[in-house]
């Protein structure tokens, strides 16, 4: 029933955009980005051999007037990945947020493969000053820098190196505006199957120059509740966010591991008289585990599988520095530090403004931590840390936009 009702609003969408190409298409704004990430890696999983990975990807952007009442936008993506040796790396998996199939893959897992995606393909408009958005959109809660609690429909890894666009992920969205900032807002996101569907409220507010944010509902057939504050003492910016979710299917290998959890963060941003910038987050990751031992469990549960959480431990100290050399010139880091097993994933990145629209991005990622051991009675690997497992990696990211 709600796959057939969003096959007929996106037929509406695409009836009111042919009306509007032939009568009333006004002020459109075309757009998009070539970029090229080439990764080495000093070391493949369980082997010796060094790796190769590079990925192309291509993007198209269109925003348009309808009618002079609603605003179209519509977005393509083609990545074309090539990995050595072959399937090292894989495509994008079919999101968990997406009813309808707009995705197209060719020789996945081989040496080359490409991938053709809509990433954007909805309508906005505003009636009675309740602002709407039906079709393929981006969705983000949460205020947190770094990694946030409250970002839960379709969260970048904590240690994504391109964060410039969020996935799209197929919904209806209500927002309603009242006073100086405050807003109350409803989405609904439809996923591949049923129990993957989202149906949130939020609102937000400021009182006395602090930022509230308060989120409940039913994320992916568990319910939910969190909360976030944003505000400063002083220079020092701070950040709050927590949140609570009820397990679903728990013990079942495609569940939750208990029967709640909850994940939480605190941000302090401050800016140095010298220009240095320091963010720096303590997170909770109450998905995770204290125990080295149970990462892979972790690895295979719901909240990992659907992107709620990247992280497989409990405790994490992250730290994102930054500081401008020239204004052509920008060294920056991220420390991602599981406190319990001391593992780390350090990276240190230098951005190059080349031109205008085109920037060159240099990095290279350190794991430490303990290694794995050989169970002398299943002759199976036995996890001691997070990070103790990884390889070295670096390369470049060029990025070029019109």
């Amino acid at each position: 029933m709600i796959r057939s009702l969003i096959w007929l609003l996106l037929l509406l969408i695409s009836s009111a955009v042919s009306t509007a190409a032939g009568e009333l298409f006004s002020e459109p704004s075309l757009g998009g980005s070539l970029k090229s990430l080439n990764l080495f890696l000093d070391r493949l999983p369980a082997d010796n051999e060094e790796g190769l990975i590079s990925s192309e990807r291509f993007r198209f952007e269109l925003t348009t007037k309808l009618l002079e009442e609603y605003r179209f936008e519509f977005a393509i993506d083609q990545q074309l990945l090539w990995s050595d040796p072959p399937g090292i790396i894989g495509l994008p998996q079919v999101s968990t947020n997406r009813i309808v199939d707009l995705e197209k893959s060719w020789n996945r897992d081989r040496r080359f493969s490409t991938q053709l995606q809509v990433d954007r393909f909805n309508l906005h408009g505003d009636y009675q000053g309740l602002q709407w958005t039906l079709g393929r959109q981006a969705i983000g809660f949460g205020r947190i820098s770094l990694f946030s609690p409250l970002d839960v429909i379709a969260p970048f890894p904590p240690d994504a190196l391109d964060v410039d666009v969020r996935p799209g992920v197929d919904a209806i969205k209500l927002v309603h505006y009242f006073g100086l900032g405050g807003q109350l807002g409803g989405v609904a996101v439809f996923g591949d199957q049923p129990e993957h569907n989202s149906y949130l409220l939020t609102c937000s507010e400021n009182l006395a120059n602090i930022d509230l944010l308060l989120l409940t509902g039913r994320l992916r057939d568990r319910s939910m509740i969190g909360a976030g504050l944003a505000g400063e003492i002083g220079t020092l910016g701070l950040k709050a966010e927590a949140s609570w979710y009820r397990g679903r299917e728990v013990g079942r290998p495609e569940g939750d591991l208990s029967d709640g959890f909850t994940i939480s963060a605190l941000e302090g941003w401050y800016r140095f008289d010298n220009g240095l910038v320091l963010l720096g987050e303590y997170l909770y990751n109450g998905a995770g585990s204290s125990q080295p031992e149970q990462y892979p469990r972790v690895a295979l549960s719901a909240p990992v599988q659907e992107g709620l959480t990247y992280l497989l431990g409990r405790h994490y100290l992250l730290l994102g520095p930054s500081y401008e050399f020239h204004p052509l010139l920008t060294g920056s880091g991220l420390l991602i530090w599981n406190l319990r097993d001391h593992s780390y994933l350090l990276r240190p990145q230098l951005a190059i403004s080349l031109a205008d629209n085109l920037q060159l991005d240099l990095f290279w990622s350190i794991t430490r931590g303990r290694k794995p051991v050989v169970d002398l009675f299943t002759g199976l690997p036995v996890l001691r840390s997070e990070f103790g497992s990884g390889a070295d990696s670096g390369g470049l990211l060029l990025r070029y936009y019109f």
